[in-house]
């Protein structure tokens, strides 16, 4: 029988671990070649293995050794951390126009340690940026010290010119810089920053301590930058035009109380505020406070009207002045006559109007002013906001000379948001330079009835009195003059005149109050001579609200005659 080759009796003999251990096998094996070898590489292995172990600890130790040379360079060379930079919401005005936004700019350093040579570094770098003295960057790059600012906001051709200089130790880091893509437009109400991108004036200081920004990310202003640019061109040319020391204006609407343009001007541009000086940074419109002259005569009438104690029919004796002590209140056209309401109104007499709030009486007329917010500091949103100057104590002949607009001081912002009120139906109105148009309607400080009075008589000082010069074809304009004596030491400069346009348009349905102001304007040839306001402040009202009536959407109108005056028994002479 043919036995398998898989049993046991055809295997070759193998070698077991037995065998292994046996000390006569081993001497046997260690003769052999491959033994041999086997334990040659063992030995070569160990031997890498050995080297290996050594470089990695000497690599560790002088790691460990530059490791301590390092914190001791970083002790040394610590540059102090820079004012943490936060990039700004956008402005925008009511229509989404950026009216001021950031961009990334570099700003140069040195490490002064590091300068082989600071004379010659400071040579070239000030024919690169011929705007920095040499001496002074001599000093600075002699100092010895990790970090010295050389200069912020570099534009970027400078950046290059300064990169191709080659100097080592120079350095740039990226900042934030604020533009205002439209200069100077607005500036009084954006305010400006400083040079850590901080707000430090007008609606920038604001934002930085309120939560303005909507849920697109924006401030958004009420502003309309159309009629901004209106307003202040047309400012600026009744400046040249009249020669006046400084202008301001305001559109507000007369419900929501939004501030639609502000301007005063002279300006500055919030790009670089500082090459203005302190008269061209100074807001007139909303920190400025000035005697307003008879524009506060159409608070005067509203406040008698509105007491009941006089009415369209009475009349007042102008034909004599009031003398109180050692004062005399006279009219600047006297009519010398008998004159109703109305035309006390038209005619602007001081005497007929001081007359009539004191049928009102002192605390009556001090308190309809204060309704109005003509006796306090007004609450907006700009940090530059004057505070009323009121006489101390509030006497009788304060009451008759406040009546026409002498002895109170006040802002021009705070004249047009109280005109506002006179027309809109008798709500109080509270400026606000941020888009909302549900601000709301405020309390009740005068009647529906008195308001529809006082925009008659408005409209009466358009058609026939001192404000003709006002009036717009397809616009009827109301309002109200106003030539005030500048208030100087000891009294007032005769020549030195504050002239103003209270205004509301359109007049059959107000939807915008408007002031305008001109500091000292001189008469012209085609003024005959004449610096008060029916000849400046009149007329430039008109030429802005045919700008900006269309840009505002208003509607054009036939000419408009209130039906107070209709219904009046009142003939107007």
């Amino acid at each position: 029988m043919t036995r398998s080759k898989h049993t046991p009796h055809s295997r070759a003999p193998s070698i077991g671990y037995d065998m292994i251990a046996r000390p006569e096998f081993a001497r046997s094996a260690a003769r052999r070649p491959e033994a041999r070898a086997l334990a040659g590489g063992r030995r070569r292995i160990s031997l890498a293995l050995s080297f290996f172990v050594v470089a990695f600890a000497v690599l560790a130790g002088r790691l460990a050794l530059l490791g301590a040379a390092s914190d001791e360079h970083v002790r040394t060379a610590y540059v102090p951390p820079l004012p943490v930079q936060s990039a700004r919401p956008d402005i925008v005005d009511r229509n989404g126009e950026i009216l001021a936004t950031d961009i990334i700019t570099a700003s140069l350093f040195a490490d002064a340690r590091k300068m082989s040579s600071p004379d010659e570094a400071a040579r070239k770098l000030a024919r690169a940026l011929p705007e920095l003295s040499e001496d002074w960057l001599r000093e600075k790059l002699s100092s010895g010290r990790a970090f010295v600012w050389l200069k912020r906001d570099l534009s970027p051709r400078q950046q290059y010119a300064v990169h191709s200089l080659g100097i080592p130790g120079l350095d740039f880091r990226r900042e934030l810089k604020r533009v205002y893509p439209n200069g100077r437009v607005a500036a009084h109400v954006l305010g400006y920053v400083d040079i850590d991108n901080r707000g430090i004036a007008g609606i920038e200081k604001y934002v930085d301590g309120h939560d303005a920004v909507s849920a697109d990310g924006q401030v958004e202003l009420s502003l309309d930058v159309r009629v901004q640019h209106a307003l202040t061109a047309e400012l600026a040319a009744s400046m040249e035009t009249f020669s006046a020391k400084a202008a301001s204006g305001i559109v507000i609407d007369v419900r929501s109380g939004e501030v639609m343009a502000m301007a005063s001007l002279p300006d500055f541009d919030p790009n670089d505020p500082t090459a203005s000086n302190e008269d061209g940074r100074f807001n007139r419109a909303s920190l400025g406070v000035y005697e307003m002259g008879s524009t506060f005569k159409a608070f005067t009438v509203a406040a008698a009207l509105d007491s009941g104690r006089v009415h369209l029919s009475d009349r007042y004796d102008a034909r004599k002045p009031i003398k109180v002590a050692r004062f005399t209140i006279n009219d600047f056209h006297a009519e010398r006559r008998i004159m109703s309401v109305p035309e006390v109104f038209m005619h602007s007499s001081n005497i007929g109007t001081a007359k009539m709030v004191m049928d009102v009486g002192r605390e009556g007329h001090r308190e309809f002013l204060d309704k109005l917010g003509l006796l306090d500091r007004p609450s907006i949103e700009l940090p530059e906001a004057g505070a009323p100057i009121l006489p101390r104590p509030w006497t009788d002949l304060s009451m008759m000379t406040i009546s026409y607009g002498h002895g109170l001081s006040v802002t021009p912002l705070q004249v047009a948001a109280a005109g506002a009120a006179l027309v809109n139906g008798g709500h109080k109105v509270t400026p606000t330079f941020l888009r909302n148009p549900d601000h709301g309607v405020g309390a009740q400080v005068l009647s529906g009835e008195t308001s529809l009075a006082v925009r008659a008589l408005m409209r009466l000082v358009v058609e026939e009195g001192t404000g003709s010069h006002a009036d717009v074809p397809g616009y009827p304009v109301i309002g109200k003059t106003g030539t005030a004596e500048k208030a100087v030491a000891g009294g007032y400069a005769k020549k030195s005149l504050i002239t103003s346009f209270l205004s509301a348009f359109p007049a059959n349905d107000p939807q915008f109050a408007m002031l305008v102001v001109l500091d000292e304007p001189k008469g012209t040839k085609a003024t005959y001579g004449y610096a008060t306001a029916g000849w400046n402040a009149a007329p430039l009202t008109g030429r802005i609200v045919q700008r900006i009536a269309p840009l505002l959407g208003v509607r054009p109108v036939e000419r408009w005659q209130s039906p107070v005056m209709e219904a009046s028994l009142v003939s107007v002479e």
